[in-house]
């Protein structure tokens, strides 16, 4: 059975090159069914760079166990991504599971900017059962508290 999966791509070391190639590998691996925008927010816990950030949605036969070791972990060694103790540093790519078959795996999504945003543009109408509010609508409040815009490539 295939399993829906939505991950989040972030970014703030050569970002633009690094969701390419990322992209490129998740692609020889999954079926990818839709991406959202790129979205620039600012770092959080540094002050870093600002991230990228995009949602892709996948089908996939794996579930997310053997997803994140199968094909995420040997993407994000593959691009550099160095792990330290701060979990706010700057990377090459970062990729993180969000929701599989629609159950939301990371609860930040209902309080993050970042990842609500572009998530927002695969799964819209995705409802916080705590608040009965669409993610839509979550996306549209935490935009008007933070500084988020559209990713304009030069």
């Amino acid at each position: 059975m295939d399993n829906n999966a939505i991950l989040l791509l972030g970014s703030n070391i050569e970002p633009a090159a690094n969701f390419k190639k990322a992209l490129e590998l998740l692609n020889c691996s999954l079926s990818i069914t839709k991406t959202s925008r790129i979205w620039v927010t600012e770092a959080v816990g540094n002050k870093g760079p600002a991230f990228l950030n995009m949602a892709v949605e996948t089908e996939t036969g794996l579930n997310s166990d053997q997803l994140k070791k199968r094909i995420i972990a040997p993407i994000e060694i593959g691009l550099g991504r160095i792990r330290t103790s701060d979990k706010y540093a700057p990377r090459t790519i970062d990729i993180d599971i969000i929701i599989v078959n629609r159950k939301v795996l990371d609860e930040n999504l209902w309080t993050k900017v970042f990842i609500a945003l572009p998530v927002s543009e695969i799964i819209p109408e995705l409802v916080n059962t705590s608040t009965g509010e669409t993610l839509n609508e979550t996306a549209i409040k935490l935009k008007s508290s933070a500084k988020a815009e559209l990713f304009k490539e030069t």
